[in-house]
């Protein structure tokens, strides 16, 4: 978003707005960045094995992963992807670091190659590819195409890792000099699990082949999309040499990524499911696949936005719509004119209309619909965009006070640390 003059004073009154000025400035900052950034890749870090993470999902999740596989802190990483975060991601790695994961992401056309030329990785890392970006590239051969920028920049010494299970990750073997690892469940490939057994709330148990051999493995992560990160994780580590063992040890003390199908306990006996983070339709559908295998009385589902929905909205919405009816016994949707149609989806898939509950664009309702209604033993998944910022729902089940009733915000901050979460925005002018 681009502001005047005449903004700065509703930013420069809240604490929020002046973070929000503060990032609008960083952003716009990169040409100005980009070249000391490459310099210094070039010069004092160009020793460091440089590990960038790229894909329409699943990044954050898999750089966690992959830092804690290599002996770093996966509190450390950063989600904060592109022009000036990306930058000054690269400028934080210390002379003579031995490793650095960075998150690479993109918002538009004809970025992913400049990030390659100033990052110069030497393990690139795709994760898959989704109709995240379907508005600005059009189409998953486009967005594929783009993101292969990474593994393009690759030397003949690098390695790409590329998820072998998604047919447009794949096609990227030949867009590289690279060697080429994959990882997923199917058996062409170098790093595999079997299918994962559900252990909720704790976790999966799976078992993982390597070069190295196979292991029994117990993460901590929930539900097969949880599996790649940590194959992924395992790929980068063999590649660089380190023990499988201890590879494994490191990852199953993995916590789940915040608002990434995180389990999250209610002081009522409910349980969360928080996924709050993204909306797209893959990850809807893999979201609510999550939920049909968790043992539970009742199954809540609380749906927003589908995200850069790809083709015709009305039916993608139906069609979600159904796939809630099959997993859920509730659901609550918040999703403005579009809830009637997941509620047309609903109920032609067998919901009754007395088990829809319509938020329109209202946290506090969705608030209100579940608190005085959960009981031991249900599980309600969270999912929408992530300007929805649901995971106010979330922080008041917690027992957070949440006054924020923003419908949108795409500010570089999370809900919880937000000073305006329990403040709200009563009498003041919305910039975000």
């Amino acid at each position: 978003m681009r502001y005047g003059l005449t903004d700065l004073p509703a930013l420069l009154c809240t604490p929020l707005g002046r973070r929000r000025l503060l990032s609008s400035a960083s952003y716009h900052g990169w040409p100005l960045l980009a070249w000391p950034a490459a310099l210094y890749r070039r010069t004092l870090v160009r020793t460091t094995r440089v590990i960038a993470v790229v894909g329409s999902f699943g990044k954050t999740t898999t750089t966690r992963a992959i830092l804690a596989a290599l002996g770093g802190d996966p509190r450390t990483a950063v989600n904060h992807n592109a022009k000036c975060s990306l930058a000054l991601a690269l400028l934080r790695i210390r002379p003579h670091q031995r490793h650095a994961v960075l998150e690479v992401g993109i918002s538009g056309p004809n970025q992913m190659a400049e990030y390659a030329r100033v990052i110069r990785p030497d393990i690139a890392v795709v994760t898959a590819i989704g109709s995240d970006h379907s508005r600005l590239l059009g189409s998953l051969e486009v967005t594929r195409a783009e993101k292969s920028h990474i593994v393009r920049v690759l030397s003949g010494s690098g390695a790409a890792v590329l998820n072998g299970d998604d047919p447009n990750v794949r096609w990227m073997r030949g867009q590289t000099r690279a060697r080429v690892m994959t990882f997923g469940f199917d058996e062409t490939n170098n790093v595999r699990a079997s299918p994962p057994v559900l252990d909720w709330p704790h976790g999966m148990r799976f078992r993982l082949f390597t070069r190295e051999g196979a292991r029994d493995v117990h993460v901590r992560l929930v539900g097969r999309p949880m599996v790649y990160p940590i194959l992924a994780a395992v790929a980068v580590a063999l590649e660089e040499g380190l023990a499988l063992d201890h590879v494994i040890g490191a990852l199953e003390a993995l916590d789940p990524t915040p608002g990434r199908l995180q389990p999250v306990p209610l002081a009522g006996g409910a349980m969360l499911l928080r996924d709050d983070f993204k909306g797209g339709q893959e990850t809807i559908e893999a979201a609510l696949d999550v939920l049909a295998e968790i043992p539970a009385d009742r199954r809540i589902v609380v749906l927003g936005d589908v995200s850069e929905a790809a083709g015709s909205q009305g039916p993608i919405y139906r069609h979600l719509g159904a796939r809630v009816a099959q997993v859920a016994s509730r659901a609550v949707f918040i999703a403005g004119r579009w809830s009637r149609t997941y509620a047309t989806g609903a109920k032609q898939g067998g919901l009754p209309r007395g088990a829809l509950i319509n938020a329109r664009r209202s946290v506090t309702m969705v608030v209100e619909a579940l608190q005085d209604d959960l009981r031991p033993g249900d599980v309600v998944l969270i999912k929408g965009r992530d300007t929805q910022r649901l995971a106010r729902v979330a922080l008041a089940l917690m027992g957070r006070q949440v006054r924020c009733e923003l419908t949108s915000c795409d500010a570089k901050v999370e809900c919880e640390p937000c000073p305006m979460l329990e403040r709200g925005w009563a009498g003041l002018r919305v910039l975000t």
